[in-house]
């Protein structure tokens, strides 16, 4: 028999992989569209019942690129930025509201090869991630109720850092990591292996697209 729903994964992601005056107006809606708007009805259609039976888990799937902006992905950084924010926010309203049963926890890997979007990212000193072993990571935080998780785990100790080091400092450093997040021969492979879904959901003209809640979430919860 079915049961009321008490794992929810938010991970669905999509990236444009251009300068921002470059990015056409469709792809920066469609960003925040899958990247964090998804998260808000996914959570507003399954939380109540987590709340009603006190037991459930709510995992955010964000990145690194939610706490460092890089070139080529401002429109990724700001929709993985809110991304960040809604968990913890989140987190702190079912803590003022004396749920005890619901977790969140929020997952910030550095760049993940075999996903079909970031496969030939300019990437120096630090390697791109598998799958396997950010999967390994989110299995770990869920059944240890950990908050934060951040892949490869040294980044939590350098992330203070970006508030006390000079911004030339940082500038010069986040460029080093990251030559070119996003080459050309990358946006062409990411073009040809869109699945037909992704093709349908973006339209040919520059018009924005809006993925609009259902009405079920027009009321309160």
């Amino acid at each position: 028999m079915f049961k009321q729903v008490s794992l929810l994964i938010n991970n669905a992601g999509v990236v444009s992989g251009h300068y921002l005056l470059d990015t056409p107006d469709h792809l920066i809606q469609r960003t925040f569209d899958v990247n964090i708007l998804a998260h808000f009805w996914t959570v507003k259609a399954f939380l109540p019942a987590m709340i009603e039976q006190n037991e459930g888990h709510i995992v955010t799937i964000a990145s690194m690129a939610g706490h460092v902006g890089v070139a080529k992905l401002v429109d990724y950084c700001s929709s993985k930025s809110a991304a960040c924010g809604f968990d913890e926010a989140l987190r702190l309203e079912l803590e003022v509201k004396g749920v005890k049963g619901v977790n969140t926890s929020l997952i910030c890997p550095y760049f993940i090869r075999a996903t079909g979007m970031f496969e030939e990212v300019n990437s120096r000193f630090v390697p791109t991630l598998s799958s396997n072993e950010v999967a390994d990571r989110v299995v770990m935080a869920i059944r240890t109720n950990e908050p934060i998780a951040v892949m490869p785990t040294y980044f939590r100790l350098l992330l203070p850092f970006k508030w006390l080091v000079p911004w030339p400092c940082i500038s010069e450093l986040i460029r080093g990591l990251v030559p070119d997040a996003a080459p050309e021969s990358m946006r062409i492979t990411h073009r040809r292996n869109k699945s037909e879904d992704i093709r349908n959901m973006v339209k040919s003209d520059s018009r924005p697209m809006t993925v609009v809640p259902p009405a079920r979430h027009e009321r309160e919860v």
